[in-house]
Formats: structure tokens, sequence, C-alpha cells
């Protein structure tokens, strides 16, 4: 009779097909990006995270909105982040582009993308969604958020995540586009605050507003009294997101 081990049911399965070797290599891959990512990044602040589809063209008025909204942060003194796509990535960092402070990418390869945009002072090219994900909310005194599909709302629940469990410090958190995201936030009020899944206050960590101008002002205006430089609590959240 040929004798045949079984493997233990807390095993995953896969791991017999799997080198020791290989996730170790894997795992020293991810630590040199983060290490040098958060070098490239240096000095990066007060910067601003802006988020949107990819799949907006250049002369949708989501795209217009993107272009002026990073336009003016960048002119009032900062750093605009997007993931350095298509659409109103692209449109993110081409405002900031043409302004007075840095457009920077923070890229990654997808299916559906060509790669990075041509309008970046900084970029920096990521294999793992994870470790870009923690460059985004690092070096982010603002999250702008505009219309987009699954991508956009990850960023925006990771961001809301980390905020409301105390995991990050809080930054604004602002929506453009109230008619896209009304719907959403209709049904956190109804079904999320509504069965108790969270307190109805969670829903101040974010709002909507419409006019660029207005955006830069709120920034500035959360941050008045007390400057854009993370205390030193706040930088020991960031070290442990």
């Amino acid at each position: 009779m040929i004798q045949t081990s079984k493997i233990p049911e807390h095993l995953d399965p896969q791991a017999q097909y799997t080198s020791n070797g290989q996730e170790a290599w894997r795992v020293l891959g991810i630590m040199a990006e983060f290490a040098a990512s958060t070098e490239r990044l240096h000095g990066v602040r007060p910067a601003v995270s802006m988020f949107g589809s990819a799949r907006i063209n250049h002369d949708h008025p989501y795209y217009l909105k993107t272009e002026k909204i990073a336009r003016l942060l960048s002119d009032a003194g900062f750093a605009v982040i997007s993931g350095g796509g298509p659409g109103l990535m692209e449109a993110a960092n081409r405002g900031a582009f043409h302004g007075k402070s840095p457009a920077i990418g923070l890229n990654i390869l997808l299916p559906h993308e060509t790669g990075g945009n041509e309008f970046q002072d900084v970029g920096f090219n990521f294999r793992y969604f994870f470790a870009r994900k923690m460059m985004f909310v690092r070096f982010a005194s603002a999250y702008v958020v505009l219309p987009g599909g699954f991508g956009t709302l990850d960023e925006l629940s990771e961001c809301l995540t980390l905020v409301q469990t105390g995991k990050s410090r809080r930054i604004p958190i602002i929506l453009v586009g109230g008619a896209f995201w009304s719907g959403l936030l209709e049904w956190m009020k109804k079904s999320l605050v509504g069965e108790g899944m969270i307190d109805a206050q969670d829903l101040d960590l974010m709002r909507i507003i419409e006019e660029p101008e207005q955006i830069v002002e709120a920034i500035f205006e959360f941050y008045e009294s007390r400057g854009f430089q993370p205390t030193r609590d706040e930088r020991e959240k960031m070290l442990n997101l």
C-alpha cells in the first residue's frame, strides 16, 4: 500500500508548493519597497493625496475640476500625491505639475493602465498594493476623493478605518461630487449607523465640498491652530500603521 501523508488542518495546503526561500525573498522585497519609497518621499510635506477613476477622459468635467483643484493646492504649497495612472490620477498630477509644488505619482502596474503618467516631478513604482496604500496615508495632510471605482472606494475606506480606529491621525477627508457620493453617504447613514455598525459621528470624518477654492480653504482651516507637522504622538501612530 502506498502511504500518503496528510496535511495538518491548520496549515495552508498551498504551503507545500511554496519554497521557504521564495517567501523569504518576497518579504525582503516588501521591506525594500517600504524603505525605498519612504526615502524617496522623505521631506514631502505638507502633501494632499488625491484619488479618482482611471477611466475618465481629458474633456470630462471631473477631469477639469480635478486638474483645477490640484493646481490650486500646488500653488498653495501642497505637494499633490496621486496613484500616478491615467484619468483623474493624471489630472491631479497634471494640475500640480504646472503649479509651484511637486506632483508625485505612486505608480503600480495594472492590466487596464499603461503605466505612470508624464506629469510627475517625483515618481515611485510599486509592486505591492499595501505598501503603496501606506504611503498615501503616511505622507498626506488631507485626502481629496473624487468619483471613482473600487480602487477609489478602497482608499477612502482605508483612510476612514485608520482614523476611526485611532491608528492614524485625524486629517481632512474631502469628497468631491455630491451627486456621485450622496447615495453612498445616505446608505451609510441608513444602514451602517442605523444598524449600529458605526457611530453617527463617524460620518463627520468626511465632508462633501464642491468648489476647488473652498477645498483649499477647508484644509487650511483644519490646520489653522496646530500646523501641518505631525505631533510626536501622531508620528508614533504613523510608524504603527
